[in-house]
């Protein structure tokens, strides 16, 4: 039953590649974890918030693959566990087919609390249903990270998932997630292409950060914490143009590579400063 139903939804997607399948099999992992996690009452009792580039493609439609749930909570609760949620994922994944290791090591001391989850079967041996070899050894691991301790002032809506089950979730609201995207962007030391992305699809979408939240991002962490800038558009354009310039981005292409479409992936030859000032300025042109 379990693998007829994956059958059911792996024709949904448009497999064209080994990697293709993998993306896709983290993700109907990911969904079943998702639906298991607002049954626990991870939005309703913890007010968690879905937020990042999973939330975006499984929420809101992004046509990129992501690794992690990421959420993060309402109200500051350092004292918030993972293990009530990840003992109740363990136990409906048995029921469903789906058997998950939880190496849970304890509640992390740091604002961001993270936890793991692997699992290698999927109620049987799904070789006859998949288009492309793969090797049966091979993990399919998810890392959630909540942040217990975001800044404050983002706005959320309730959104429906609607696959293995209906399940209400709790995510941020676009206009809040791209300012914090903007904020990520601004203040990573390391190349992630995966932003990037996603910068240009919240333009596509014309959507208008949240410049509010976008000042207490930036005062919280980062090269600019307590600093107390006033972050207006004139500060935004100016960082932004200086992060453009910097990026290395044949490494930014690599990394965002592995989880597009094989078709998409042809579009990342685009990818360089002028292509990224063209969407700064659209972005600049609809504020």
């Amino acid at each position: 039953m379990i693998l007829q139903a994956l059958a059911e939804k792996l024709d949904e997607y448009p497999i064209a590649s080994a990697l293709d399948q993998e993306n896709v099999l983290q993700e109907i992992v990911q969904q079943g974890i998702l639906a298991t996690l607002s049954r626990a009452g991870l939005f309703s009792k913890a007010q968690a918030v879905f937020h990042g580039g999973t939330c975006l493609r499984l929420i809101y439609g992004m046509n990129r693959f992501s690794e992690d749930l990421d959420f993060f909570l309402k109200q500051p609760n350092p004292d918030f566990s993972w293990r009530e949620y990840l003992e109740q994922v363990a136990r409906d994944g048995k029921a469903e087919g789906f058997d998950y290791s939880v190496p849970f090591k304890g509640d992390d001391k740091t604002a961001v609390k993270k936890a793991f989850l692997r699992t290698d079967s999927f109620g049987g041996d799904p070789a006859s249903i998949l288009p492309y070899p793969r090797d049966p050894r091979k993990l399919i691991k998810v890392k959630l990270e909540v942040d217990v301790n975001p800044p404050p002032g983002s706005r959320f809506e309730t959104r429906y998932l609607a696959f293995p089950q209906i399940a209400a979730v709790t995510t941020q609201s676009l206009e809040s997630g791209f300012a914090m995207k903007i904020g990520a962007m601004l203040c990573r030391t390391y190349v992630k292409g995966r932003d990037w992305y996603d910068f240009t699809w919240y333009i596509n979408k014309k959507i208008v950060p949240d410049m509010s939240l976008l000042n207490r991002c930036l005062d919280q962490q980062g090269p600019w914490a307590g600093r107390k800038i006033n972050v207006d558009l004139g500060w935004m354009e100016e960082a932004l143009r200086n992060k453009i310039a910097g990026i290395d981005w044949p490494a930014a292409r690599r990394d965002v590579e592995r989880f597009l479409p094989l078709r998409e992936q042809e579009s990342l030859n685009l990818w360089g400063r002028e292509f990224f000032l063209h969407f700064l300025d659209l972005l600049l042109l609809g504020v």
